[in-house]
């Protein structure tokens, strides 16, 4: 072999070895959650937030600017938590207390029009107080399911956003709590929180299957509040 074709050989075999490792930190990129400077996203909101224009976030495509009068171009702490959902790909997995706020019930029938998983967890008490949205989300072929326990509240509000983002915090999914209470939520990308409560998601989800409960009921405390459409309760 002529020193040439050795040296076509080495530099043939270095791009190879440079694709492969380009290949390899790609592939690490897309499995692992989005780091910035200081690591796995870590967020803190703090509330009550003003009330501002929040439009270009539902239809950011849009051309034409919104004619409402609320100020608009100002990045809030509710601006912010919406990013976060509306930021959903995949599934989007909600358990909270108190869910009344029609915003973030837009933002959640949205991202089930897109076509993504989503699922609730909520409170049997709660689920039908005045102005809750549990019964639009049910409504739209959303799987909700509430505490089954007549002793316990489902007390959490957290979301998780494609199983790797983790919403959670004092703050319940309603006006109240978004424009008047003081309320803190944090948004993290951390593995060793999010898995935690992936963990208790799944565990509530399951302990809270109707399917496993409905025998032990009786006839009128079993089907009260259910759709006939067959989604979960």
């Amino acid at each position: 072999m002529s020193l040439g074709q050795l040296l076509k050989m080495l530099g043939l075999g270095a791009v190879a070895l440079t694709l492969g490792v380009e290949w390899v930190n790609w592939l690490a990129r897309r499995l692992r959650p989005w780091r910035g400077p200081q690591g796995p996203l870590k967020e803190v909101l703090f509330f009550p937030s003003p009330i501002t224009c929040t439009e270009h976030l539902y239809s950011p495509d849009r051309t034409s600017p919104c004619l409402c009068p609320l100020p608009h171009g100002i990045d809030t702490s509710f601006s912010r938590l919406l990013e976060h959902l509306l930021s959903a790909c995949v599934s989007l997995e909600l358990c909270v207390f108190s869910f009344s706020h029609l915003e973030l019930s837009r933002a959640v029938l949205l991202l089930h029009g897109r076509g993504l998983a989503v699922r609730v967890l909520t409170d049997r008490d709660y689920m039908s107080i005045t102005g809750s949205q549990i019964g639009a989300l049910r409504r739209a072929g959303i799987c909700v399911r509430h505490e089954l326990s007549k002793v316990v509240h489902m007390h959490h509000k957290f979301a998780l956003v494609d199983g790797r983002k983790l919403i959670t915090g004092s703050l319940n999914w309603t006006a109240t709590a978004v424009q008047s209470n003081k309320e803190n939520v944090i948004v993290t990308e951390e593995p060793e929180l999010v898995q935690p409560y992936r963990d208790e998601f799944s565990r509530l989800w399951e302990a809270n299957d109707p399917a496993n409960h409905n025998h032990h009921l009786p006839s009128s405390t079993a089907t009260k509040g259910l759709v006939t459409h067959g989604n979960d309760v």
